[in-house]
């Protein structure tokens, strides 16, 4: 989308708007109606059948433009939350296909805020914008010349009053625009704060920082109050600004037509007299014309948001990784390849430069270097979770993963192995990795419940869970484990790897000697 966040238009939007229009259109002949009513009751010659009939008539068209105006507003409605829907639909892939270890993923809370709640934000512009934009473009250019027909002077009127009013409106739009992108992020970074804050709760409160923690808290606050007032008073100068030009435009026109009346004025009429019917049919139709953009002003709050809530949604889905270099499979037969591969972080010197691997069914192989030399780089980059700069990746089958802080949610040790993968029973592998342990047994979020070493032996349960998983990444698995421990956790891995292909990052010199290969890296 382009940074002018054009409201993406559906089929059945425009249809929407074009139903509202027609409704807003009828009070063209409603108002002929009115007009001749009003003439024909104050005359001498007042026929009480005529005014019936035009009574009747003018009821019908009221009917009809009430159900079509509630039928547009119905199709806007279902057509906005439609729209919503896909545009979350596409944010959520896109941030699905990006890799969990890209630095330039936005918070979580951030993320979440603007899916759940900010993008709401897009329902009323599409439904009340759209539509008045296109009424904005037919009513005016139908009632203009219908005016003009009757007295070019009102017609006049009209024509210079318009234009004032978008042109006040654009101005105070730039600055609307960007009120309303500031709270937007003023909100997503308190969000993005309170999932940090909650996150490491437990960690404020061992340190005893829950008073700075609030004080930030209530910074963020207070600027998401002030921003929040920025943008509602943005809003309210230009409903004043609308409403007073559209105003003096009518003003104007009541003020001619009635001096034309008394007689004072006799230009405007084409050479014709302008009679009580026309004058009062031409009084009618001023504000009607000026109707959309009064409905303009009304929800320019929600256009200045909405368009915030599109530009965010649209840097979510343009925000996506680079393409995966990754082949079918490698063509030697070997269960993981890579050829020349070179990857760096944005704005980093390489991390892995010039890489060749291959790892063939049953082989062991150690990454060993020392932290921060490029290990668990190649480990994301074999798994797919990364994608190289240069060079190629290529991998047969399915792959096992075991971070050095492996995750654990809130559920039974059956769940965390099968993460909702169907068709996997926990059953035999946790027997085999941690027997004793009830499958039914219930663990809290982040392992509560479970030493390092059950937890380092739940992960590898979960990575050789499929048996389709034939290349095993574990990342530093005996990091922060006693030595009795970690000792336990190689014997685990050395044994589930068994018929499987093990790739291993560590600086753990006991585990790299247990591999069959190790390929030094970052030295």
């Amino acid at each position: 989308m382009s940074r002018k966040a054009r409201p993406p238009v559906s089929p059945r939007l425009r249809l929407a708007a074009l139903v509202q229009a027609s409704a807003a259109l009828l009070w063209v002949p409603q108002a002929w109606l009115l007009a001749d009513a009003v003439f024909w009751l104050t005359g001498s010659y007042t026929l009480p059948g005529h005014a019936v009939t035009l009574a009747w008539v003018f009821a019908g068209l009221g009917l009809l433009r009430s159900v079509l105006d509630a039928w547009g507003g119905r199709l806007a409605f279902q057509a906005a939350r439609g729209e919503l829907s896909r545009l979350r639909a596409e944010a959520v892939a896109a941030l699905g296909a990006r890799s969990p270890l890209d630095p330039t993923l936005p918070p979580s809370g951030e993320v979440a805020g603007l899916l759940a709640e900010q993008a709401e934000a897009v329902v009323p512009y599409l439904q009340r914008y759209v539509p008045v934009r296109w009424r904005l473009m037919l009513v005016p250019g139908v009632i203009l010349p219908v005016v003009a027909w009757h007295s070019w002077a009102a017609a006049l009127i009209l024509m210079v009053a318009a234009p004032l009013i978008p042109l006040f409106m654009a101005l105070i739009g730039i600055r609307a625009k960007k009120a309303s992108e500031d709270q937007l992020a003023a909100v997503g970074s308190m969000n993005g704060l309170l999932m940090d804050r909650l996150r490491g709760l437990s960690t404020i409160r061992a340190l005893k920082a829950e008073g700075s923690v609030a004080d930030r808290i209530d910074t963020l606050a207070a600027d998401v109050k002030r921003r929040t007032m920025a943008v509602l008073r943005i809003a309210f100068l230009s409903s004043a600004t609308l409403e007073l030009f559209s105003a003096l435009g009518v003003a104007l026109v009541a003020v001619y037509v009635g001096f034309t009346l008394l007689g004072q004025i006799d230009f405007g009429t084409w050479g014709r007299t302008l009679g009580l019917a026309n004058g009062l049919f031409i009084l009618l139709l001023a504000p009607a014309f000026f109707e959309p953009l009064r409905e303009l002003s009304a929800i320019w709050h929600d256009r200045a948001s909405g368009e915030a809530a599109l530009r965010a949604l649209a840097g979510l889905n343009g925000a996506a990784s680079k393409a995966q270099r990754l082949a079918v499979a490698p063509a030697d037969g070997s269960v993981l390849r890579l050829d020349a591969v070179g990857f760096a972080y944005p704005g980093a010197a390489p991390v892995v430069k010039d890489i060749d691997l291959v790892l063939k069914r049953g082989e062991k192989v150690a990454l060993f270097g020392p932290s921060g030399g490029g290990k668990s780089t190649l480990l994301a980059l074999a798994a797919g979770l990364l994608a190289p700069d240069q060079g190629l990746v290529a991998r047969t089958g399915k792959v096992g993963w075991i971070g050095h802080r492996p995750f654990t949610m809130n559920a039974s040790l059956a769940a965390n192995v099968t993460l909702g993968r169907p068709g996997l029973d926990a059953g035999p592998v946790l027997r085999r990795l941690l027997p004793g342990h009830d499958p039914a047994r219930r663990v809290g979020e982040g392992g509560a419940g479970l030493s390092g070493g059950e937890a380092l032996r739940l992960a590898l349960a979960r990575a050789i869970a499929d048996p389709d998983a034939s290349l095993i990444l574990a990342d530093e698995p005996t990091a922060h484990l006693d030595s009795f421990t970690a000792g336990e956790v190689i014997e685990a891995l050395l044994d589930a790897a068994q018929g499987r292909a093990l790739l291993v990052a560590t600086h753990d010199p006991r585990l790299a000697a247990r591999m069959d290969r190790v390929v030094e890296v970052g030295t």
